[in-house]
């Protein structure tokens, strides 16, 4: 019998301990009913776009970010003014996107379509500025897709005549 009378107030004083505890942490960490909802910060969607394309060598072909620049197989020459060579690239990209993204953003950045040509393997995309062309192949390959991109300037009639032929 002393037992159970010892037991029965520690039991009812745990009892209120703990409950004691419950409600106060409760009103501390923000569940009661009279706090208000923390402001809740809006974010400005073109802060938060991640860039999905950059411009390399040359300033007006823009090319994906999933591409990786071929050291090995790029040759770009600078003059002040002007670039021209073959840049290329690798990644695992689907090629028909690849094909939309550079047909898409070719004509963006000015660049006139002057010829498209798909095959099962390759395609081949040529365009044109006033003084340049640019040529962008794309191959497809067992664990890569790879693109190159050549822009070199235009030749005049009056150029070609002075250079003779051009072929090796």
């Amino acid at each position: 019998m002393i037992i159970k009378k010892v037991f029965t107030p520690v039991m009812v004083l745990s009892a209120a301990l703990t409950a004691l505890v419950f409600v106060s942490g409760c009103s501390f960490s923000g569940f009661n009913s009279q706090s208000k909802p923390a402001p809740v910060e809006k974010k400005d969607p073109e802060k938060t776009k991640k860039a999905t394309a950059m411009y390399l060598d040359f300033e007006d072909v823009i090319v994906p970010m999933e591409l990786d620049v071929v050291k090995d197989k790029t040759v770009i020459l600078s003059t002040p003014g002007f670039k021209s060579g073959i840049l290329t690239l690798k990644g695992r990209v689907d090629s028909n996107s690849l094909f939309n993204f550079f047909s898409n953003n070719m004509e963006k950045d000015n660049w006139e379509v002057l010829s498209k040509i798909k095959s099962p393997g390759t395609t081949i995309m040529v365009f044109k500025k006033t003084s340049r062309c640019a040529v962008i192949t794309i191959r497809d390959e067992s664990l890569y897709t790879y693109v190159a991109i050549g822009v070199a300037p235009t030749l005049t009639g009056q150029a070609l005549e002075k250079s003779g032929n051009l072929t090796y």
